[in-house]
């Protein structure tokens, strides 16, 4: 391993600690101003559902791309947890019976088998909307315009034509296998969208100029679709031991893929010219970007 991957993974895991501490001290028992009660078992279903582990790739990216435009290092880790919470809602979501089918996530029993399905839901739920207070709430101290552009960006990042709309499109295509278009559309939404924001976000947070937020946006939109070919590579090469997960599912339930389009020589063909595409938009910035660029090759050759 050499020195620039090893400082690399070590930025990477002191980040995940970060948000890791910023996650569990939002998800606590004391209710906060207008509300009422927090109900434990919900709080221990959020808190499964949230607190065990992972890499935290999507908040590491709103931390680092601020960290690349001189953005608020405390502001971006709220808005990076508040981030993570979008995405393991829908991972709970996305775990249960009706939807995906896992029973394990991380390693971990998934939140429905753990508690309940009903439970599950709610948790997803409430998740899904702390995520907007975390953002709006005083402490996230940011102008109010930069706080309702990332509402904004979020909203649209998660919700029917971002993230949810695309697992809405990744189940239709269980019974309609959809064509190249097809899957390269739901797996931008599914996947894409919040890795997109996540890129976007550290622009919003440092008020950047609109010519840093589009390139961000769209180094986001490079690693976004990286990450889901990588994923795919995975599912059809690792072990649930690795993975931490089910693997095989996608060819198991006749679900499209690229990799299963295209085959794996392609796939890893079209990793690399990924990475360089995303590099290639910021090399502008110089060594600054270094860690960015770093996050695109990992994105593209991790092995879980």
């Amino acid at each position: 391993m050499d020195s620039t991957h090893s400082s690399f993974e070590h930025r990477l895991k002191d980040n995940a600690g970060k948000i890791e501490a910023m996650l569990n001290g939002l998800l606590v028992d004391a209710s906060l101003n207008d509300e009422i009660v927090r109900p434990a078992r919900l709080l221990s279903a959020m808190r499964h559902g949230v607190l065990n582990g992972g890499k935290r790739l999507r908040p590491f990216l709103v931390m680092e791309s601020a960290a690349l435009l001189g953005g608020d290092a405390e502001a971006a880790l709220r808005v990076g947890a508040a981030l993570e919470c979008v995405h393991c809602y829908s991972l709970v979501h996305d775990d249960l019976p009706a939807m995906d089918d896992d029973d394990l996530r991380r390693g971990q029993p998934t939140v429905h088998i753990a508690f309940d399905y009903a439970t599950a839901i709610l948790a997803g739920d409430s998740l899904l909307t702390y995520a907007f207070d975390v953002i709006a709430a005083p402490e996230t101290a940011l102008p109010a315009d930069r706080k309702m552009a990332l509402v904004l960006a979020l909203s649209r990042a998660a919700g029917i034509g971002g993230m949810a709309g695309g697992q809405a499109l990744d189940l239709a295509a269980e019974k309609e296998a959809p064509d190249e278009h097809g899957i390269t559309t739901l797996q931008a939404m599914k996947t894409g969208a919040l890795i997109r924001f996540a890129c976007e976000a550290g622009a919003i947070i440092s008020g950047a100029p609109v010519e840093d937020r589009k390139r961000l946006r769209t180094f986001g939109e490079k690693i976004g679709l990286a990450f889901q070919l990588a994923d795919d590579l995975l599912d059809l090469t690792a072990d649930a031991a690795t993975m931490g997960k089910a693997t095989g599912k996608d060819a198991a339930r006749g679900k499209g893929t690229l990799v299963a389009l295209h085959g794996q020589e392609w796939a890893e063909v079209t990793l690399a010219t990924l990475v360089k595409e995303a590099s290639d938009l910021l090399s502008g910035y110089g060594d600054k970007a270094s860690v960015l660029t770093e996050t695109a090759r990992f994105v593209a050759n991790r092995k879980s």
